[in-house]
């Protein structure tokens, strides 16, 4: 398998955002423990958390990402 040279990116991350956010630390474990259960990253958990809530804000939108 060969490596991807430093900076190479592929397309799909090109559409991708870093975000920051603080949460109280109670909510950060209880993601934590979602995360366990699913064997995903807590990342993914928020990811979906924050789909989901934008298709439930605006159905009509429906989902922006692939």
């Amino acid at each position: 398998m060969q490596r991807k040279r430093a900076g190479e990116r592929n397309k799909k991350s090109r559409n991708v955002v870093r975000a920051s956010v603080s949460l109280q630390a109670d909510l950060y474990r209880t993601l934590e423990a979602l995360a366990r259960q699913k064997k995903v990253s807590t990342a993914w958990v928020l990811r979906d958390a924050a789909e989901k809530y934008v298709a439930d804000q605006w159905p009509l939108l429906g989902r922006t990402t692939p």
